[in-house]
């Protein structure tokens, strides 16, 4: 936003200078809706106390994993005002991105790569983040204010605020549900200096149901409502920079970025509706490509493939990984040939995942004479390392 510091908005307008705050928070949902929000809440700055406590917890125990950003000044995350002081109001906003198929389905075509839902459009990150800056610009001119807006980007915790908001619950898989959409919401906040009419904080809807914890395929909730994230496949196929830990590679199947498992178990999304309008909705391309056809992406070719995507961020290197791990999971011993091309790859970050998935399609004595040769002439000692486990 434009202003005296970056991310505060100074525009001023008479139109609700002296109305009731009732009257601009109605005007505000109207125009939030017309911008493309599907739900809207207000809640205060001080409202997630508890949830600070849990999520001190969290980076104790080192649930977070590499994830060192989360870690970092938790005083600014905890409490909005530790971002900004001069805070009174949180508006929280809600995109629904809810598929328009199963998205578990392509667990079962085991060639073809899955790819989170969330990342099978462009970057939600840029979209809302639009909707979020033309909705504080409409807000500073309704009534002079200051404002920050936020999406996914910042020590925002998104989650508990949206539930003090009432737009959802924190579920047991400590992603927000909505009795409206389901586990399918993208999450914006606008922070303001306006005091604004506050919602009623959203109770918890679980009851006793656990299907989002029974399906996880890497057991990554310890108990109902904590993650420990070096467990989460979206963790160890995204965040994570170095091998997948070889516990966890059988389990990831073919998810080569992200998992949409503990998402679409929930029982809540049988009330959502398909939300995904055109520049939300999945690219065709990205629905179920063919692990053939990723493994032979270049850096250019990655990064044409996944323009606009939030898949560009990891990398060609980390997603052929993924893409390697994938193939070895196959079974299709038509795809060794990908992986046996990928031995030489540059980056021993490929070369290792290589290693595995030949591990797991080759024949036997085929694969022993192989490494024979390829240990000999292996520089790097990680690469050597996958070959030696995989004796």
């Amino acid at each position: 936003m434009a202003g005296r510091r970056a991310g505060v908005a100074h525009l001023c307008g008479p139109r609700f200078l002296n109305s009731d705050p009732t009257e601009l928070k109605t005007a505000l949902a109207r125009e939030a809706r017309a911008l493309g929000f599907d739900c809207i809440g207000i809640t205060e700055p001080g409202t997630i106390e508890s949830a600070g406590k849990h999520f001190l917890e969290f980076i104790a125990t080192g649930g977070h994993g590499d994830m060192d950003w989360l870690a970092s000044q938790p005083e600014r995350r905890i409490d909005p005002r530790g971002l900004w002081a001069d805070v009174r109001s949180v508006i929280m906003l809600g995109v629904n991105y809810g598929p328009d198929q199963d998205p578990l389905a392509i667990l079962q075509q085991r060639t073809r790569a899955a790819i989170s839902v969330y990342a099978q459009g462009e970057d939600y990150h840029d979209l809302i983040k639009k909707r979020l800056k033309a909705l504080a610009r409409w807000l500073v001119a309704a009534a002079p204010s200051e404002v920050k807006v936020f999406v996914d980007t910042a020590a925002v915790m998104e989650k508990p605020l949206a539930q003090a908001a009432h737009l959802g619950w924190q579920g047991k898989h400590t992603n927000l549900v909505s009795r409206e959409f389901g586990s399918w919401l993208f999450l914006g906040a606008i922070y303001t200096t306006l005091e604004l009419p506050r919602d009623s904080a959203e109770i918890d809807h679980c009851g006793s149901c656990q299907a989002c914890l029974d399906i996880c395929p890497t057991a990554a909730f310890p108990a109902p409502y904590r993650l420990d994230a070096r467990r989460c496949i979206s963790y160890l196929t995204i965040e994570n920079k170095g091998p997948i830990p070889r516990e966890f590679r059988k389990a990831i199947g073919n998810r080569i970025y992200g998992c949409d498992d503990c998402l679409a178990a929930c029982p809540w999304n049988k009330f959502a509706q398909q939300g995904r309008e055109a520049k939300l909705a999945a690219r065709d391309e990205l629905r179920a490509p063919p692990l053939l056809k990723l493994a032979r992406l270049d850096d250019a070719a990655f990064r044409a493939l996944f323009t606009k995507s939030p898949v560009k961020r990891i990398g060609r290197d980390r997603f052929l990984r993924n893409v390697l791990i994938a193939i070895g999971n196959s079974g299709d011993a038509k795809l060794a040939e990908e992986a046996r091309r990928l031995l030489d790859d540059a980056s021993p970050l490929v070369r290792g995942a290589a290693v595995w998935a030949l591990g797991q399609l080759m024949p036997r004595n085929e694969f022993v004479r192989l490494r024979a040769n390829a240990i000999a002439s292996e520089h790097d000692e990680s690469v050597r390392q996958e070959w030696q486990a995989a004796s």
